[in-house]
């Protein structure tokens, strides 16, 4: 923002003006029009203060000395005080200051963390045609969600026909996201053979660890019975040539044939602006992203995109573990882990010292390892075998890492938290923080197990919206399915709770990922697990305080507290005091990142 300074002669200043400035000391009382700007009233007679002073209609701090307060002073990126404003004037006794009224109408929060997110994902949300479950509010296109198989089919030809119709004769690809069997029932090769023999098809399942090509496709990114001879045995396994379809490490293999098509510079580094903007109106101040892609022209375009300080947040990588344990000898690992950290700095920077593995498979593809099974005897798959996760745990465990576990089902969780318990036993560390990351489905005596080893959870609460009544009829059953995303008995257990979008498995806002944990409403308009249900105020926490500390970040962020990064999100309500069904259609206003004071434009 602009600040507009007056440096008036003091012939000009008026008895009012000296009264004010008078009463305040050596403050100066700036007056606001809308949310980054000066105003037509404002008065800057100091243009050299050290402090600026906002006040707000309501602050929460989530500061134990100071929950609440109606100002805050804040000098270049940090915070210095807050409280009432003769809090703060004391606080900062004999220092120059202004105060500034543009929140006068607003709310203010402790910065709203995005603690899972994944560029490239988000980005791709940006690039394809959404047909999904659910409906889609994306920036310059609305998408209604698909209700059951013949309306997926005709909308996604009716998109298939367009695009035919825009590049025609060329092989430029139809990619669509958002498919899912058990609402729009079996797809496959054949399916989209009858869309399109003369258009390259790719449908990305809802939880993108799925892929499904027509045979145009295909034949242009070279996938054929040669390249699947090739993979590992478990990727081998998880691969369909005759139904095009490939998923968890199967899809993971013929990523490298279309990405580089997929996410083309003209398409990605577009995709990723509106990424950085859509995640910003959600009033995003850090964003973390846990195991994400790191292929170098990737990393070049997202470091090029998000690396920039006129950046509205910071954008964090956590390496992924998986990867580079996978083939490497015990001893070169870490080397490797390190060297990679080092790859990007700034506003865009990997966290020392931290890591993702992967158990077991995804949510939206009913592949998650389940103790009970499968309603229809279905199995679920491992991300890295148990003895490869085993492995790569203990060698990040020694080497004192923080370790983040990809993990959806119970039986998944049983394999996270018996390794973590044996290292515990192996090699006891106090403040591991190990983090189990989506908790899908878990039990009681599992919850149990995480508040004795110290552990964790950081969490989606919309697989509870968009998931828990289909998944009662189909795969699970309403008993667990209704239990899914156990938040309530964790908070009661004791466990730290941070929520996650893990965009695009759920929209990248944090007030949305509030309004899910506190609700519990699905989709269908159904209450699901009443008891599982978090209050606004643990929610909030959620997605600033516990969030941070989840990521080894609380001493700089998370609360409005001195001495921390002056971030804060700007909002129109307290989500903490309105009627609850409310809280994800609050209106962002702005943020206030590292002392910037950043306006968000109204839609």
């Amino acid at each position: 923002m602009n600040r507009l300074k007056l440096i008036l002669p003091t012939a000009l200043i008026s008895l009012s003006t000296l009264m004010i400035i008078a009463m305040l000391g050596c403050g100066v009382v700036t007056r606001s029009g809308p949310l980054g700007s000066a105003g037509a009233d404002a008065r800057v007679v100091d243009g050299q203060a050290d402090i600026v002073v906002y006040t707000a209609r309501e602050i929460i701090t989530l500061d134990d000395d100071h929950p609440k307060a109606r100002s805050i002073a804040i000098e270049n990126e940090r915070i210095v005080a807050t409280g009432s404003m003769d809090e703060v004037k004391r606080a900062i006794d004999g220092r120059t200051f202004r105060i500034d009224r543009q929140f006068d109408d607003s709310v203010l929060v402790p910065g709203l963390i995005n603690q899972h997110e994944h560029t490239w994902l988000t980005a791709i949300a940006m690039i394809v045609e959404i047909v999904s479950i659910e409906d889609w509010d994306l920036p310059g296109k609305m998408r209604p969600r698909a209700t059951d198989e013949a309306d997926y089919r005709r909308k996604v030809k009716a998109l298939v026909d367009s695009h035919a119709e825009a590049y025609p004769g060329t092989d430029e690809v139809f990619y669509t996201w958002g498919y899912h069997q058990l609402f729009h029932g079996e797809l496959s090769r054949t399916d989209l053979d009858e869309m399109s023999q003369t258009v390259p098809i790719v449908v990305l399942q809802r939880s993108m660890h799925e892929v499904f090509f027509n045979t145009r496709a295909l034949n242009l990114f070279g996938i054929d019975q040669t390249v699947i001879d090739q993979l590992p045995e478990h990727a081998r396994a998880q691969t369909d040539l005759a139904r095009g379809h490939f998923w968890e490490q199967g899809s993971f293999a013929v990523v490298p044939a279309f990405f580089p098509n997929m996410l083309a510079p003209e398409r990605y580094l577009p995709a990723l602006g509106r990424a950085r903007d859509y995640w910003h109106a959600a009033g995003s101040t850090l964003v973390a992203e846990p195991g994400g892609m790191v292929a170098p022209s990737l990393m070049a375009a997202q470091n090029h995109v998000f690396g920039d300080p006129s950046t509205p947040f910071r954008l964090h990588y956590i390496a992924d573990g998986k990867s580079l344990a996978l083939g490497r000898p015990d001893d070169e690992v870490i080397p490797a882990t390190e060297a990679q950290v080092e790859t990007a700095k700034g506003f865009t920077r990997f966290l020392p010292k931290q890591v993702k593995l992967f158990a077991d498979g995804a949510m939206f593809s009913q592949l998650m390892m389940m103790r009970d099974g499968y309603l229809d005897g279905h199995k679920g798959e491992w991300l890295m075998q148990p003895e490869e996760f085993d492995r790569a745990f203990q060698i990040y465990w020694d080497a004192e890492y923080q370790i983040h576990v990809h993990q959806n089902g119970d039986a998944g969780l049983d394999l996270v938290l018996d390794v973590l318990e044996a290292n515990m036993e192996r090699n006891p560390r106090s403040d591991h923080r190990t983090v189990i990351v989506h908790f899908g489905f878990s039990r009681s005596d599992q919850v149990d197990r995480i508040a004795k080893l110290n552990a964790l959870v950081s969490a989606n609460p919309f697989y509870t919206t968009v998931l828990a009544d289909r998944y009662s009829e189909v795969g699970i059953g309403p008993e667990r399915a209704q239990e899914m995303v156990r938040l309530g008995e964790a908070v009661r257990a004791g466990i730290s709770i941070s929520l996650h979008a893990d965009m695009p498995m759920a929209p990248g806002k944090p007030l949305l990922l509030m309004s899910s944990a506190v609700n519990r409403i699905t989709v269908g308009g159904n209450l699901a697990g009443p008891s599982q249900r978090l209050t606004a105020e643990q929610a909030l926490r959620a997605v600033t305080l516990d969030a941070a500390y989840s990521l080894q970040l609380e001493k700089e962020v998370g609360s409005l507290k001195p001495g921390k990064l002056a971030n804060l999100t700007v909002l129109a309500e307290n989500p903490l005091t309105v009627d609850p069904l409310t809280i994800g259609d609050i209106r962002v206003l702005g943020t206030i990142h590292e002392g910037r004071v950043l306006p968000i434009e109204a839609n």
